[in-house]
């Protein structure tokens, strides 16, 4: 079951991982350790280890040698595994705070099953596994509490890091990054000729902090990139649940739906249209005259506007 990635991104993913010359304090490689408990304190540890290591996320791989990382395969199979009763990642998605929109994926490699457990990083706070906040420590995984010097560390990058700078993908090529983003709408918005070539158009995503090059030469999304000019929020997991979404309810209640709308652009490329959607939603008056017959909005537009950027800005 391979969701939202593609086999080549995954594949190209998995050779990174492997090409590294140890486990790192943001990977864990296993071959068939299917714990639940074990799985649950170490996506908190690796989510956290994540935050303190700037990277935007942590991966354990299943059936991956730890020494040699050969490609072992793996028994392990997360969409039929339960804990109890409940599916595992129900599971483990309730035990976490704050929720990590982490991804199970299998691929086969080889005539072998791999799984790779995507984990977004830490976002504001330790993250938690029932009640208990974990980091990893060389390649052990420890209580963060145990470790004060650590968790003074984690604490100051959340305080020192705002929202926009943080990595929403990393290790993009340049290539990649023009197809998350909606580059000919920055452009466009600021009144800009678009550069000739591709050089010129990342040096410029560059300048303003959209992107930034990271210590492999390649490039980083920040989240301020993501959340103007994604193509689509859904290309990034932990913006995905800020896309805007438009209900137009029958009467006064919320009780009966007429029409609604998900808009999965970034909020800069994706407010003309938004806008568009909403003033064609609403009341308005007939004005008669002078063989003049037109329809005005009960609602100026500037006001329109005004709303739909105080929520968006608003947006938790």
């Amino acid at each position: 079951m391979v969701k939202d990635r593609s086999y080549e991104y995954l594949k190209s993913l998995l050779n990174e991982l492997r090409s590294l010359p140890r486990e790192t304090e943001w990977v864990e490689f296993k071959c068939n350790n299917d714990n639940p408990q074990d799985i649950g304190e170490y996506l908190s540890a690796l989510s956290n280890a994540a935050a303190l290591c700037g990277k935007a996320n942590a991966y354990i791989v299943w059936g991956i040698d730890d020494g040699s990382h050969d490609i072992v395969g793996t028994a392990f199979d997360p969409a039929g595994a339960k804990k109890g009763n409940e599916e595992l990642e129900s599971w483990l998605l309730r035990l976490l705070k704050p929720k990590l929109h982490f991804q199970f994926h299998s691929i086969p490699v080889d005539g072998k099953t791999v799984v790779i457990l995507e984990i977004p990083r830490a976002p504001h706070s330790p993250v938690q596994f029932q009640g208990q906040e974990f980091i990893r420590v060389g390649s052990y995984k420890k209580k963060l509490r145990e470790f004060p010097e650590k968790e003074r560390e984690l604490w100051r990058f959340f305080d020192q890091t705002p929202f926009e700078e943080q990595i929403a993908a990393e290790d993009e090529s340049a290539e990649n990054v023009l197809k998350l983003l909606d580059y000919p709408s920055y452009f466009d918005l600021l009144g800009l000729n678009l550069p000739e070539n591709r050089d010129g158009i990342i040096e410029r995503l560059a300048a303003d902090d959209l992107i930034n090059k990271n210590e492999t030469g390649r490039w980083d999304i920040t989240n301020l990139g993501a959340i103007l000019f994604a193509k689509r929020l859904s290309d990034f997991k932990h913006l995905k649940r800020k896309s805007v979404r438009v209900i137009l309810y029958k009467g006064n209640s919320r009780v009966e739906t007429i029409r609604e709308k998900e808009s999965s652009r970034g909020y800069a490329c994706g407010y003309a249209g938004l806008i568009d959607f909403i003033n064609n939603q609403l009341p308005s008056n007939e004005v008669i005259g002078k063989a003049l017959r037109k329809s005005v909005a009960m609602y100026p537009e500037i006001a329109v506007r005004e709303l739909v950027a105080n929520a968006l800005i608003h947006q938790d």
